[in-house]
C-alpha cells in the first residue's frame, strides 16, 4: 500500500509518512550486553513513548538471537526464561500497534553460549553473502518462519544486519521464494568496507521516499518485484561528531547508551567522522536525534513522500528519548503521519 502525502503544511512542503524503525538486537562485540539493559528495558521505554503519542513503530527483529536461545535453553535453563521474556515483549509490542519485521544477522549461525555470556563469532559469517547460495535460502526461510510463528502475521519486510545486502543478486532468490518484497537497508550516499562489513549505497537514488528494484538495491527499476524504503541519509560534518563524543564524556548521565554491550570494531570510522564530512543514516539513537526536526523540514520542503528513521533500543540515551518525544509531537503538529511497515503489506 502507498500513502500519498497531503496538502502542504507548516514545513513549507508535503506531509510525509514517517517510519520510526528499530533493530531489535543485542550488541555483537565483547560483551554482547544483557537482555534486560540492551533490549527489554529500552524497548519498554520506546513502547511507552509510542503509546503516549498514539503511534506505531516498526521493530526489525534479530531472529537469529531467538533461534540460538531455543537451541541452548535446554543446556542452560536461564535461556528458557530469556526466550520467554523476548517472545512476551514482541507480542506486547505487536498488540500495542507496533510492527514486527525481519532482521538477519547470520553470524548467529556460528555464535554460541558458554554458560555465562554469548561468544560472538563474526569472521566470515557476518554477511549473508558469506554463506553459500543454498545456505542463504535456508537461513532466510527458517528465520522468516520463526518470526511468523511468533507474530502470526505475514512477514514481507526486511533489513539486513550491518546494512550488508550486496551483491543483492545472490540474495534475490531467497527473497523471491519467501515473498519478501519490502526492504529498508539502503541509506543513500554511504560506503563502508572492513573485514566484516561491506555496503556501497553511493549510487542509490537520493531523492526518493521509496523506489522499485530488481537485481540491484541501488538501481531503480519501475517493474521490479521489490520496493526499497531507504533509511533517510544526512551529510554530517565533523563538528557534529565532536559534539557527540564530547557530550558523551561531559554528561554520561544523559548521553550514555542504555545498553550495556560493545559494538563490533569499525576500524577508522571514528577518525573519519572527526576529520571530514560524510553521509550517515538519520537516526533517533542518542545525539543523532538532535537533527530529526532539521531533516524533516528539509525533506518535506523537497516534497518527499516518506521518511524512514533508524534506531536501536540498545543505543537509546536519556537525551535521545527526550528529543524523540518532542520530535514526535512536532511532526504530528505539522500533519506528518507515523506509519509502520505493516501498513505497507
Amino acid at each position: 500500500m502507498y500513502f500519498s502525502p497531503g496538502k502542504k503544511q507548516n514545513d513549507s512542503g508535503a506531509n510525509m509518512n514517517i517510519f520510526l524503525t528499530y533493530d531489535y538486537e543485542l550488541f555483537f562485540g565483547k560483551p554482547a550486553g544483557s537482555l534486560e539493559k540492551s533490549i527489554l528495558y529500552p524497548s519498554q521505554l520506546l513502547m511507552d513513548l509510542a503509546e503516549k503519542h498514539g503511534i506505531g513503530m516498526t521493530y526489525f527483529v534479530d531472529v537469529g538471537y531467538l533461534l540460538r536461545l531455543e537451541k541452548f535453553k535446554t543446556e542452560f535453563p536461564q535461556l528458557q526464561q530469556e526466550y520467554e521474556q523476548v517472545v512476551e515483549q514482541l507480542k506486547t509490542l505487536q498488540k500495542k500497534g507496533n510492527a514486527l519485521q525481519l532482521h538477519i544477522h547470520p553470524h548467529w549461525e556460528k555464535s554460541w553460549y558458554d554458560g555465562k555470556e554469548w561468544i560472538m563469532v563474526v569472521d566470515n559469517c557476518y554477511k549473508l553473502t558469506d554463506f553459500q547460495d543454498d545456505e542463504i535460502l535456508e537461513i532466510v526461510t527458517r528465520y522468516k518462519q520463526k518470526l511468523e510463528a511468533i507474530s502470526e502475521k505475514p512477514v514481507q519486510g526486511f533489513r539486513a544486519g550491518g546494512w550488508c545486502l550486496q551483491p543483492f543478486d545472490r540474495i534475490r532468490p531467497a527473497f523471491m521464494k519467501n515473498n519478501i518484497r519490502l526492504d529498508s537497508t539502503v541509506y543513500p550516499g554511504a560506503y563502508f568496507e572492513t573485514e566484516h562489513y561491506f555496503y556501497d549505497f553511493r549510487t542509490a537514488p537520493g531523492d526518493k521516499g521509496h523506489y522499485r528494484f530488481e537485481d540491484d538495491l541501488c538501481k531503480e527499476n519501475e517493474q521490479g518485484f521489490f520496493t526499497e524504503y531507504p533509511i533517510a541519509s544526512w551529510k554530517y560534518n565533523p563538528l557534529f561528531y565532536w559534539q557527540l563524543y564530547g557530550w558523551g564524556r561531559l554528561r554520561p548521565d544523559r548521553h550514555k547508551m542504555i545498553g550495556d554491550g560493545m559494538f563490533i570494531p569499525q576500524p577508522g570510522k571514528k577518525y573519519t567522522n572527526l576529520t571530514r564530512s560524510g553521509w550517515n543514516h538519520v537516526s533517533c539513537d542518542g545525539y543523532y536525534a538532535s537533527v530529526l526536526k532539521k531533516v524533516t523540514k528539509t525533506y518535506a520542503a523537497k516534497g518527499r513522500t516518506d521518511l524512514v528513521v533508524i534506531g536501536h533500543p540498545k543505543s537509546m540515551t536519556r537525551f535521545g528519548l527526550e528529543k524523540l518525544d518532542t520530535y514526535i509531537a512536532y511532526a504530528k503538529k505539522n500533519q506528518h503521519k507515523f506509519r509502520t511497515f505493516d501498513d505497507l503489506i
